[in-house]
């Protein structure tokens, strides 16, 4: 079972450790103070015990600059599901690498990634939002997933065409990481919802007597 990953964070204990990619105690090293171009700023240092124990000292340190993560250049997105489909996969992860530099081009990437995965979904990947309604009804999808798919795909087509926002300025991704890193999540929801937890039940109901399995389906027929 794989580790689960806990994104490096200002000031935790603990966190998985960008450089080693184990989840590790971070001894801190706080407060120096340099100026720069727009003033004092506070620097930090994180230290990971696991590199440390492993002889790798040149890597066991981070540098945080006013709170932010700014070595190594790392994602504190989550990872991608390990069900998500290769080709999705492979979009999700180069916006993780992108993510702390540009949250807006991050944001455009999930959009894409999600564009991807309806059509994995068996729709056709022309208009997302039509593709989304027919999969909520196809699929018969719980509001909530619902949501999570609008979220994507409102949130990506501001990152886009952000002159084309409802309300041009109420939604800014510029700089805002931390929401961008919810819909790091909600892509991972959508492919728990609808692949993970799918193909989970549909190979445990294929243990049932195909007996059974053929009135149920006569049964289901009858309600259509």
């Amino acid at each position: 079972m794989k580790e689960k990953y806990v994104p490096p964070e200002y000031q935790k204990n603990g966190f998985t450790c960008p450089h080693c990619g184990a989840f590790s105690e971070q001894e801190w090293i706080t407060p120096y103070y340099f100026a720069g171009a727009t003033g004092i700023h506070g620097l930090d240092i994180s230290l990971c015990r696991y590199c440390d124990k492993i002889k790798q000292r040149k890597f066991a340190y981070s540098v945080w600059v006013d709170g932010k993560l700014v070595y190594p250049i790392s994602s504190t997105a989550p990872l991608a599901s390990e069900d998500m489909p290769e080709e999705v996969k492979s979009i999700y992860n180069e916006a993780r690498t992108i993510a702390s530099l540009s949250p807006s081009a991050a944001a455009a990437l999930l959009r894409l990634a999600l564009q991807k995965l309806v059509v994995k979904l068996e729709c056709k990947g022309k208009n997302l939002k039509k593709d989304i309604e027919k999969l909520i009804k196809d699929k018969k999808l719980p509001e909530m997933i619902a949501q999570a798919l609008d979220s994507v795909r409102i949130f990506g087509n501001y990152a886009v065409h952000p002159g084309k926002a409802v309300s041009p300025g109420e939604i800014d991704l510029k700089d805002d990481i931390d929401t961008v890193n919810k819909l790091f999540e909600l892509i991972n929801i959508i492919v728990a919802y609808t692949i993970t937890q799918r193909e989970k039940i549909a190979a445990f109901y294929k243990k049932t007597p195909e007996s059974k399995r053929i009135t149920i389906k006569e049964r289901d027929s009858k309600k259509e």
